[in-house]
């Protein structure tokens, strides 16, 4: 397979027909060697229009999606960003290249390791990958973007909480098909706007509280 000629086809028939058109995204998309964080014996698949199986019963999200996600943070150079759900450390590595100080948390140890030798391996050893349960972890400072790649069944005011002044946050909210990706921007200690992305459908965050049903 000519690895870079099957890049660029996943960029231009996956990632800009998604309208992923910011030229930082689609630059970093080409740079971040994906196919480094793809299990070996499914790296043929690293440049598909799927998500692709990891440990633990995790994914990697297509490319189209981790697209998606750069472009409508709008990462600059400098910002501090967390990735909660880090996996196999691939958008790690792109937050890291748009100039972005990143933590990943990931709650299994397995992947954890996983993403640690992928990031080594790619070129990304500044990036810090925490062992930790997002649900009950608590910062020790707060960040300039916050990405949660699994959905939320309900909206939770904790995480927009750990943003600076001016951050924002990606997640995905919703118990069912179809989920709304937001973006959560803050705007002061106490004001914070909310921003619809696209509709989608991802698994839920380990651990997670879901809302009680009622019972008639």
């Amino acid at each position: 397979m000519d690895i870079e000629a099957a890049r660029q086809q996943m960029i231009d028939q996956q990632v800009r027909t998604w309208d992923v058109l910011d030229a930082r995204v689609l630059d970093t998309l080409r740079r971040v060697r994906r196919e480094l964080f793809v299990p070996e014996a499914l790296r043929g698949a690293a440049f598909a229009d799927a998500p692709i199986p990891l440990a633990c019963g995790q994914s990697m999200l297509a490319a189209k999606f981790h697209g998606k996600i750069l472009q409508a943070l709008a990462v600059e150079p400098g910002e501090t960003a967390l990735e909660v759900g880090t996996g196999c450390g691939y958008l790690a590595a792109c937050l890291s290249e748009l100039g972005a100080q990143t933590t990943a948390l990931e709650a299994h140890p397995q992947l954890a390791a996983l993403a640690r030798a992928n990031l080594r391996a790619a070129g990304f050893p500044g990036v810090q990958v925490v062992e930790a349960d997002a649900t009950r972890w608590e910062p020790t400072e707060r960040y300039d973007v916050i990405v949660i790649t699994a959905s939320l069944p309900s909206y939770d005011s904790r995480y927009q909480q750990w943003l600076k002044i001016g951050g924002r946050l990606f997640l995905i909210v919703g118990q069912s098909e179809p989920m709304m990706a937001l973006v959560v921007s803050r705007k002061s200690e106490t004001e914070f706007t909310r921003a619809e992305q696209f509709e989608t459908a991802v698994a839920p965050l380990e651990n997670v509280i879901r809302p009680s049903r009622f019972v008639f």
